[in-house]
């Protein structure tokens, strides 16, 4: 059976599933499990996006030391690939980790490197753990330096590694990563499964954080998770969980204004914006500053389950103040979204402790 969606329900399951709805989440944990992963981003004109992700989810009562806790301490949450994750997914994970690298030339490097790879893992269970810099680069076949990585070889073995489920990050110290064994950070009782099993178990947790998506894009590769849809006025084919459809006989608990980072996992899929959202996203970054419209870093603004406008702001820490460069508004806010808005700028004040000035 196909389900026929309206726009107005897409975008709500939308909302709802990446929890920016007005029933805020309780904790950090509660919000990587829903969402599967938060993106670490060290830009930060307002605050890097792993924090500001959870603050505009959980709201004024997220400290980024929960995190920490939650990563460090009682690891319910683990560091992978440039972000945190409930730590119930990693057995998911594992059985495709094991076959990494899928890559010709990465497996080559790998194989080429098997002594350097083992003098890794020795110095780690000998004096662990341990920053990349205090480990000696053995390195036996050097890879070329490619932008997002120097000449030096171990913080590529240690991602390789992390990769396949063989060493682990413990902590960080600042935005410096600290590596251990696997085998000594991650929880020794964690549920095993087949390939197949595990996969599609995965699917179903993107799907979860999705709400809605395409099968096989591969931001969101749901495969066969849940059950096909339309969304008028669209002619893709969308697949949602029957959780998320039983939902919308719910009572709508309303919605609410959400700063989203440029990098939070709800703007990932750009064609999905458009297609649902009917907002095409840009970020200006990257972008000459002549031809930057919102800013350098502008955070979207979410109202209720539309995108009606970009936030330009930064913090100055010199003057301990919440600078607000602009708010381009896509159509003119009535006095209500004007007064919703200037409210969610002030809690976000709030919580950075500083003060709310506007550039004139």
């Amino acid at each position: 059976m196909t389900h026929h969606l309206t726009r107005d329900e897409a975008r709500r399951i939308i909302v709802r599933a990446q929890l920016l709805d007005a029933e805020r989440p309780g904790d950090v944990v509660e919000v990587a499990e829903q969402l599967t992963e938060i993106k670490i981003d060290p830009t930060a004109t307002i605050a890097p996006c792993e924090h500001t992700m959870l603050w505009s989810r959980i709201g004024w009562s997220y400290e980024p030391g929960q995190l920490k806790k939650a990563v460090e301490l009682d690891r319910l949450l683990f560091e992978f690939a440039g972000t945190f994750r409930p730590m119930s997914l990693l057995p998911l994970m594992s059985p495709a980790m094991t076959q990494f690298p899928q890559r010709p030339s990465n497996r080559e490097w790998l194989a080429s490197n098997d002594r350097f790879r083992r003098d890794i893992l020795a110095r780690l269970r000998a004096e662990g753990p341990l920053l990349a810099g205090e480990i000696p680069d053995t390195a036996q076949v050097r890879r070329a330096p490619d932008g997002w990585s120097g000449s030096n070889q171990v913080p590529i073995m240690l991602d390789f590694l992390s990769r396949r489920g063989e060493v682990a990050i413990v902590g960080r110290e600042g935005r410096h990563r600290r590596w251990d064994l696997a085998e000594r950070v991650y929880p020794p009782d964690l549920p095993r499964y087949e390939e197949d099993e595990a996969a599609h178990l995965l699917e179903e947790r993107r799907l979860q954080a999705a709400g809605i998506a395409r099968a096989h894009r591969w931001w969101n590769p749901v495969g066969k998770a849940g059950e096909p849809a339309t969304v008028e006025g669209s002619k893709w084919r969308f697949r949602v969980g029957p959780e998320a459809l039983a939902a919308l006989a719910e009572e709508d608990s309303g919605g609410r204004v959400a700063f989203l980072n440029p990098y939070d996992g709800m703007l990932f899929d750009r064609p999905r914006l458009e297609e649902v959202f009917e907002f095409k996203y840009v970020l200006e970054q990257f972008k000459p500053k002549p031809q930057r419209r919102y800013g350098y870093f502008a955070h979207p603004i979410l109202m209720g389950d539309r995108f009606v406008g970009m936030l330009d702001a930064e913090v100055d820490k010199a003057h301990e103040a919440l600078r607000v460069n602009a708010v381009h508004e896509f159509l003119p806010f009535d006095p209500e979204e004007d007064e919703m808005v200037r409210a969610e700028i002030v809690e976000l004040a709030d919580w950075l402790g500083v003060a709310v000035v506007h550039a004139r």
